[in-house]
């Protein structure tokens, strides 16, 4: 169980970070390749998504943590 939520903590860290890192702060993401940098008020297409998977990403990072403070090591 140890190993188990030592893998998806290091993943879904991992994962948050790339997430986090291709998103671009007030553009969008076609604005990185070159295209005009239009505004939009809300997320669209493959940035929602990005968004969404960051968000799941955080909050399966947090549970992870948590499981692994409160349940007791197998091997203690």
């Amino acid at each position: 169980m140890d190993l188990f939520l030592q893998v998806v903590m290091v993943g879904s860290g991992v994962l948050m970070t790339v997430s986090i890192l291709l998103q671009q702060r007030g553009a969008s993401l076609g604005a990185g390749f070159g295209s005009s940098g239009e505004l939009f008020t809300s997320r669209r297409g493959i940035d929602k998504n990005l968004f969404e998977f960051t968000i799941i990403m955080a909050v399966l990072f947090v549970l992870s943590i948590l499981a692994s403070l409160f349940i007791p090591s197998l091997g203690a």
